[in-house]
C-alpha cells in the first residue's frame, strides 16, 4: 500500500500489487478483488472478498477496510 498523508494522519492506499500479500484477517486465506473504479495502479473503489467466511472487505477513496463486521462503523 502506498501511503500519502491527509491532514495528520498517513492513510494507506489499495494498489493492485498488493493482491500477493493481502489474506483475510480473520482466516488468513487468499482474497479475492473486486476493482469498481481503478486509476492505473491504485484501486479507487471495490472490494476484497473471502470465499472461505463469505465476507466482502470493502475499499472506498483507495482505503481498504479490513476490519472484522463487528469492529466496522
Amino acid at each position: 500500500m502506498a501511503l500519502s498523508k491527509e491532514g495528520n494522519a498517513l492513510v494507506e492506499r489499495m494498489k493492485k500489487d498488493l493482491m500477493d500479500i493481502l489474506a483475510c484477517p480473520i482466516c488468513k486465506r487468499e482474497l479475492e478483488l473486486t476493482v469498481d473504479e481503478d486509476k492505473g495502479d491504485e484501486i479507487i473503489a471495490g472490494s476484497l472478498y473471502c470465499k472461505k467466511c463469505d465476507y466482502r472487505y470493502p475499499i472506498m477513496d483507495s482505503i481498504p477496510n479490513l476490519l472484522p463486521l463487528e469492529l466496522q462503523e
